[in-house]
């Protein structure tokens, strides 16, 4: 899988379960958009992963790395609540973002494979 791919998949599913999670909620937190915010930052720098730009998909992997952090604490708290809708929309966030931050490494690596 491209990188770029890989980030337009998890920027989507934080984009939409992210809103999910806010918007379905009895009380609704200004936090719960955080990972919404995320997918549309990464979203933008869509062009230029397509284009390969070296800087961009660094900040990506950043942006992602800390929305795996940040995603952490919630996914420990649906499993403490036993919200299965929770668990699996938390879930779905962090999958894409590991599927994207192997992704993004793998292709680090072959970029420095081919500079030598």
């Amino acid at each position: 899988m491209k990188p770029y791919v890989a980030n337009i998949l998890n920027a989507l599913v934080l984009i939409v379960m992210g809103s999910w999670g806010y918007f379905g909620s009895d009380n609704p937190s200004f936090t719960a958009l955080i990972p919404v915010f995320g997918g549309v930052m990464l979203l933008i720098t869509h062009p230029w992963l397509k284009k390969e730009n070296k800087l961009v998909a660094h900040i990506a992997v950043v942006l992602t790395l800390v929305l795996l952090g940040g995603l952490t604490k919630p996914f420990i708290s649906q499993i403490g609540q036993g919200d299965t809708m929770g668990i699996i929309r938390v879930g779905a966030m962090i999958l894409t973002g590991i599927i994207a931050m192997i992704t993004f490494i793998r292709s680090f690596i072959q970029a420095r494979k081919n500079k030598v």
